[in-house]
């Protein structure tokens, strides 16, 4: 696991500060890999980057690497969990390819002069890579299939520079820090940034799934895999869970490859617990595990974690995450992400990762399993509408609806008074829509209420939901259930919960491996009726019945909590002073971008208890600590 970083030139020549500007970049993403540094430059292109050793832990592995005869190089991040596999697929020593590591870095170089940029569909890992070729002069950027690794890029001039991280770029002063007021407008609806946009305007992200080519004709993209829903509708239930039970064994067993100590980070939930199961099957002696819990009971897993660390015999350590925890790591850990970004898991995960540092260097986290087998609330919401929508619209809006809206608001995780108002308010929405609606934070009218006249004046807002509808769009499969499930794994997963993942592991010098994004193993569960996945409202049914007999009867019978702060709690009382300090009505007029009329009302409603507008709140203060941090300018 490593950090990337380089500049190409389009006219064929560099800057004389170019190649000490790629040194800069490397150094602001240390924390990414404090093994080992390198640079490298020609008239054409600079290449930086710093390891973190995880497979031969030799200084044979130092990058940037050349081929035999220096014609090509490459930096690269991540892991490739077949690279001896294709080594001999290949047969890349029979070619006559010279290897000096043990690496799967240099299997990539040598397998690029084979096959070219394409060769990324052959790799089984999560990678970011940057390969510059000297021959034709060509930089090649590509990203794993669902966006574990990060890779930004930036056209400035006739310069491409790219990095690990967005803090790279912002090292060369000549890039302005400009909002991108559209992914802000994105942002304030997810808390989080959806597509290739960044919160810093002419800053975007190399797609996932994709490689990218600049050379003297400018910049070519390439999509290499999609996931599709090739559905096997003859497939029983019985062959789905042996199918799903191998891949999932086979998919630990590969990322359990390193030559370091591995450890999981241990939720709880049936995705980690699944992970620590099958792991003890490869491994011996005592499988460490790292765990979170808060003291507000809805939101606290710690006894589901202890009870697997116990059936598994695993060295278990906790962190409670408290309000004081988290008071001081605002607003530093937004340096890490160089973005506003309000996930509820990140500052949990920041601190369990700071647990395992110093024990083990490799961590396996069970992100993607909802993804792969139906497991968020909304899926089964959509299947609850469809039921429900046979009963007379206005019984629904008549009796019903009043008796749901009078519920008070409750500050439990996904309390029954949540469920119901957001169920109820997609009703009569089209499915993709319906499904946002459980994870929007602030509807369009909302947002454009708390804009100042200025930040109008500097952009006409596109709706939000433009990249969930897309994509529910183009997807290949035939039924609802999958389309919603494919518009996750190509979205939510990459542009929320990977970006969690890999920076709050990495600000502890840590790789974070996710076995459930296996691509085999992804690809079969597309296989796999829709009525297996979801059966009836039970969610992650084949999973469930893979795990039977393995895993604790409380464990695979238990509700989906998901790992999340009290935050709406907190901002009301623990937190409400450093709330008021950067959405108080001083700051907010300060900046220019919000009317604090509208900010102060949101406070005031969550405050009474008359509405929860905590996820919301929770992202504006996120929002407001980067504007402080990062001081971007508008317009």
């Amino acid at each position: 696991m490593c950090g990337i970083c380089g500049v190409f030139s389009f006219s064929g020549a560099l800057g004389p500060d170019d190649p000490h500007l790629v040194g800069r970049m490397a150094r602001a993403i240390a924390h990414r890999g404090p093994d080992d540094a390198g640079c490298y430059a020609d008239g054409s292109a600079a290449l930086g980057h710093r390891r973190l050793s995880v497979i031969d832990l030799s200084h044979n592995g130092h990058q940037p690497m050349p081929n035999e005869d220096g014609s090509v190089w490459i930096v690269f991040n991540g892991e490739i969990y077949n690279f001896a596999e294709l080594k001999e697929r290949h047969r890349l020593l029979e070619k006559g390819h010279a290897f000096r590591s043990a690496t799967d870095t240099e299997v990539l170089i040598h397998l690029y002069e084979e096959l070219g940029p394409a060769m990324a569909g052959e790799l089984n890992g999560m990678f970011a890579f940057a390969i510059w070729d000297k021959r034709r002069r060509e930089l090649h950027l590509a990203r794993d299939r669902h966006g574990i690794k990060p890779l930004f890029y930036c056209r400035a001039g006739d310069r491409l520079l790219f990095g690990s991280e967005i803090k790279c770029i912002l090292e060369d002063a000549r890039v302005p820090r400009r909002i991108d007021l559209q992914a802000m407008h994105d942002f304030l609806t997810f808390d989080y940034i959806p597509g290739e946009q960044t919160a810093f305007e002419g800053i975007h992200e190399v797609p996932v799934a994709h490689w990218m080519t600049a050379g003297a004709a400018g910049i070519a993209r390439h999509r290499y895999w999609d996931l599709t829903f090739q559905v096997d509708d003859g497939m029983d239930e019985a062959r789905a869970v042996e199918g799903a039970r191998d891949r999932m064994d086979l998919a630990v067993k590969r990322q359990l490859v390193a030559d370091v100590p591995v450890g999981v980070l241990l939720s709880g939930g049936m995705d980690s617990s699944t992970l620590v199961a099958l792991m003890q099957r490869h491994t011996t002696g005592p499988i460490h595990t790292y765990s979170v819990g808060f003291e507000d009971g809805s939101f606290n897993e710690l006894p589901y974690a202890r009870m697997v660390s116990r059936k598994f015999h695993t060295a278990q350590r906790e962190v409670t995450v408290t309000p004081r925890l988290v008071r001081d790591l605002l607003p530093e850990y937004l340096r890490y992400i160089d973005e506003p970004y309000a996930d509820g898991s990140a500052i949990p995960t920041y601190y369990v990762c700071q647990l395992a540092k110093g024990e083990v260097v490799v961590l396996l986290s069970g992100e993607g399993g909802d993804e792969a087998f139906a497991g968020y609330e909304t899926y089964a919401a959509h299947r609850a509408s469809q039921w429900f929508r046979r009963v007379p619209r206005w019984v629904r809006q008549g009796l019903i609806a009043p008796v749901v809206q009078s519920l008070p608001v409750s500050h439990k995780k996904l309390s029954l008074e949540f469920k119901m108002k957001r169920f109820l308010g997609g009703q009569d929405l089209e499915p993709e829509q319906a499904h946002l609606w459980w994870r929007i934070v602030l509807t369009e009218a909302q947002k454009l209420s708390l804009y100042t006249p200025r930040v109008l004046e500097h952009f006409a807002p596109q709706a939000s939901g433009r990249h969930f509808a897309d994509a529910f769009a183009r997807s290949s499969a035939r039924d609802v259930l999958n389309r919603l499930m494919h518009l996750d794994s190509g979205i939510f997963m990459p542009d929320d919960l990977m970006i969690k993942n890999d920076r709050m592991s990495m600000a502890h010098s840590l790789e974070a491996r996710v076995p459930f994004t296996d691509h085999e193993l992804v690809e079969f569960m597309g296989t796999v009726p829709p009525a297996l996945k979801l059966r009836g409202l039970r969610k992650k049914h084949i999973m469930r019945r893979a795990m039977e007999g393995v895993l604790p009867p409380e464990i695979l019978n238990k509700k989906k909590v998901g790992l999340e702060m009290p935050y709406s709690r907190w901002l009301k009382h623990e937190l409400h002073d450093l709330l008021m300090r950067y959405c108080g009505p001083k700051r907010i007029a300060e900046t220019g971008l919000f009317r604090p009329q509208a900010m102060d009302a949101l406070i005031q409603e969550h405050v009474s208890g008359r509405r929860d507008h905590g996820r919301a709140l929770w992202g504006l203060l996120n929002f407001m600590m980067w504007v402080e941090v990062y001081n971007p300018v508008l317009g």
